[in-house]
């Protein structure tokens, strides 16, 4: 259920290495202020100057193929989306002095919503869904394929069940009946019948930022693929207050039918679990934890808990 990578830095990060790079590849950039920005868990951010930020792999191999997709193709989808994204700038192709592809992209301000989590639930619910909206447009062919994600919910019962055994185990599901009842709901839900359609593929509390309560960004478009909505339509129930997820649903423009947002609730059940083992390792000190991702998966089990129980 987990991925359980522990990041390794590999090549040493840091102000001088990223100015080496910037001498060699984009020397117009080099001079500009440079300061760390924050630790990912595929990618360190450096903010360059006011509006740009280097993004540089130090954890996963998949992040040199993810920061590729992104070059290639979120700047032909940033111009239609309502709220800002960062946008490659440069490719920094491997060299000596960094055996990896990294980026420059524009900056976007704000807070991760796992340290600062929506409060204004109406403008929260209104901003994701006119965010969604504009970006599950039909994808093109030849739009890259998530691994996993947009395709067939039931590819995921197995590392599901083992990480709800695993939660379970540290008493961070108060009801797995309930949490294995909605999971296979949303299984048997019929599948996506629509065309594929582009997909952010990671809307978690960390890849989405705010200020002052509302949504003032999304970051992190490696996993962009196309595929089934319902992946990104578990978003109300993870990043929504408390009883934002009915507004956001009337405002989603194309309107999710039944099986779609049955398969949605899996998709954010799949979610929540992640995020509470991964905040749990963080908790207690293990490497690739991050504590901050807990809080949140429980507030979003919650809600999930409370729609089934509704439904």
């Amino acid at each position: 259920m987990t991925d359980t990578r522990t990041p390794h830095a590999g090549t040493e990060i840091t102000t001088e290495l990223i100015r080496e790079l910037l001498r060699e590849q984009h020397p117009d950039l080099a001079d500009l202020p440079l300061r760390l920005g924050a630790r990912g868990w595929d990618n360190q951010l450096w903010r360059l100057g006011e509006d740009l930020a280097v993004r540089l792999p130090w954890a996963t191999d998949s992040a040199d193929e993810l920061l590729r997709k992104e070059y290639a193709w979120v700047p032909g989808l940033a111009a239609g989306l309502p709220l800002p994204v960062p946008v490659p700038q440069r490719l920094g192709e491997p060299s000596e002095s960094f055996p990896r592809p990294w980026l420059v992209t524009t900056w976007v301000p704000g807070s991760p919503a796992d340290l600062s989590p929506a409060t204004r639930a109406e403008d929260s619910a209104d901003g994701l869904a006119a965010f969604l909206t504009a970006l599950h447009r039909p994808a093109p062919e030849g739009a890259p394929v998530g691994g996993g994600r947009g395709g067939p919910l039931a590819a995921q019962t197995a590392p599901f069940l083992e990480g709800l055994a695993a939660a379970t185990g540290m008493g961070l599901v108060p009801d797995p009946d309930a949490a294995r009842a909605l999971w296979e709901d949303a299984v048997a839900a019929p599948p996506w019948a629509g065309p594929p359609v582009w997909l952010h593929g990671d809307l978690h509390p960390a890849n989405v930022l705010t200020e002052e309560g509302g949504f003032c960004g999304v970051i992190d478009f490696g996993e962009l693929c196309a595929g089934d909505p319902a992946c990104d339509l578990a978003a109300p129930w993870v990043l929504l207050p408390d009883g934002a997820a009915d507004r956001f649903h009337r405002a989603y423009g194309p309107t999710a039918d039944p099986a779609t947002l049955r398969r949605a609730r899996g998709w954010a059940l799949w979610r929540a679990m992640g995020g509470l083992l991964i905040g749990e390792a963080g908790r207690r000190g293990r490497p690739g934890g991050k504590p901050s991702w807990g809080p949140p998966a429980a507030r979003a089990l919650h809600r999930l808990l409370a729609s089934a129980d509704a439904a």
